[in-house]
């Protein structure tokens, strides 16, 4: 449902986000379009946006009802809290959208609890743009009680989410997802690399490959990046991904999962991050296939 009109504001809870980067500004952008009144924190972002900032984290929290987390890990997230615990309120929310460890997740939800505070992860599929357009995915893990209670928040932010069970079970699940998007964007960039390698020209490869059974989203969204080597301005950063495959391989060491491709994967993003793409879109991922190249000489 849209929540468009200004009078609707009193019957939505303010929402606090802490991390206003790509995808908290986002997700930001989101919940205002639908009619949520939103303050930010974030001591290292620009604030040149329409969002209203908080200059502590202590303000934030005691003028929100449902804090929302959206961090580069969980080790920060769970620094976060750590700092905000006396502050945070009796019944407030926490909703963590932070890609991080399960059992990290985990520990804050019980540290948490102690002080009667709902804690629920909530992790995204989709980039900052794909938050934007409403076409991101959530996949929450919480008690199912909270869950249903804070189900509106979820459905302003997504127009898609998925409940997959108790916390960690979200975490886990975005680690599936961002395993298979990871590796087709890898099996995309080789293919190209490949094509190149052969003499093919990339724009009319990636055109062919587009009408054919090899097609994937990830053509559509990574395939021009990859392509024209346009890396700047990005949707989810390289260094972010190899965080997210680290982590992967941390779950299936525990869980006893074989996932020789991941690991491969982590050795290529290392390799671009060496070359100086950690910053740069995660299409960069098409220099780790070229071990000679830094991006002083890509510049």
């Amino acid at each position: 449902m849209e929540h468009n009109d200004a009078h609707l504001n009193q019957h939505l809870p303010k929402v606090g986000v802490v991390g206003v980067g790509l995808l908290g500004k986002a997700i930001a952008g989101r919940l205002i379009d639908q009619g949520y009144s939103v303050a930010g924190y974030d001591p290292v972002a620009c604030h040149a946006t329409d969002l209203q900032f908080s200059d502590s984290l202590t303000e934030l929290v005691q003028k929100v009802e449902i804090v929302l987390l959206c961090l580069p890990d969980s080790g920060i997230a769970a620094q976060v809290i750590e700092d905000g615990y006396d502050l945070f309120l009796d019944h407030q929310v926490v909703v963590d959208t932070t890609t991080g460890s399960p059992d990290e997740m985990i520990a804050m939800g019980h540290k948490l609890a102690r002080r009667n505070v709902s804690y629920l992860e909530a992790n995204v599929a989709g980039s900052s743009q794909q938050m934007l357009e409403g076409k991101a995915t959530l996949f929450v893990g919480g008690d199912a009680r909270f869950v249903e209670l804070n189900g509106s928040l979820f459905d302003a932010i997504s127009t898609q989410w998925f409940h997959l069970g108790s916390l960690g079970a979200g975490s886990r699940f975005k680690l599936v997802h961002n395993m298979v998007l990871g590796l087709n964007r890898l099996v995309l960039a080789e293919g190209l690399e490949f094509a190149s390698s052969l003499g093919m020209d990339g724009v009319k490869t990636l055109e062919i490959l587009k009408r054919t059974p090899a097609y994937s989203n990830v053509m559509d969204s990574k395939g021009d990046r990859m392509v024209y080597r346009d890396f700047e301005n990005p949707q989810a950063r390289l260094s972010q991904h190899l965080k997210d495959v680290c982590l992967m391989i941390d779950q299936a060491q525990a869980s006893g999962g074989n996932i020789p491709l991941t690991t491969l994967h982590q050795q290529l993003l290392e390799r671009a991050e060496e070359l100086g793409f950690g910053a740069c879109d995660n299409s960069a991922i098409i220099e780790g296939l070229k071990p000679n190249l830094s991006k002083n000489e890509f510049s």
